[in-house]
């Protein structure tokens, strides 16, 4: 029983961590591809290129518009559950919590099952923001996406 107890408020607080730390990514880098140029510092646009450039992730940069309605599906839909969430899993032991947070895990989950696939399968061009080419730069950008599908699944 206290081993049971350990491991739900281990993963109460990898909820309460990856909740908390949705909120900086949102509004400093997802949101970057919505709002206007003039908002963000140079140092995160700054941020936002390395990243693209160095993981090979175009759709940050220059979104389709299939992905751009994922975007705005977290500014509108997600964002404001975020504190939320991070305030209920960091207390531990909120039941009001569940049925909002499958909520949440099935909408992230629809959402990321096409990006992981585009991420595997489209033939992403050269130029001029290039995307994952090799077998191994399509998994490494699948890596990080990957675990913004797997916990809303153990939620």
């Amino acid at each position: 029983m206290r081993f049971r107890k350990m491991a739900v408020r281990a993963l109460e607080i990898i909820f309460f961590l990856y909740f908390a730390s949705h909120i900086p990514i949102t509004l400093f880098i997802d949101l970057q591809a919505l709002l206007p140029d003039h908002i963000y510092p140079q140092p995160l646009k700054d941020l936002l290129n390395w990243y693209s450039k160095e993981f090979k992730d175009p759709m940050v940069v220059d979104p389709p518009a299939w992905f751009k309605s994922f975007i705005y599906c977290e500014a509108l839909l997600q964002t404001p559950f975020f504190p939320i969430a991070a305030y209920a899993f960091l207390k531990g032991g909120c039941s009001w919590i569940r049925t909002p947070a499958i909520l949440y895990s099935t909408h992230v989950a629809t959402t990321l099952l096409p990006i992981l696939a585009h991420i595997l399968f489209y033939q992403f061009p050269a130029e001029p923001h290039p995307g994952p080419q090799t077998p191994q730069e399509r998994w490494l950008l699948v890596s990080i996406y990957g675990p913004y599908l797997l916990v809303p699944v153990l939620l």
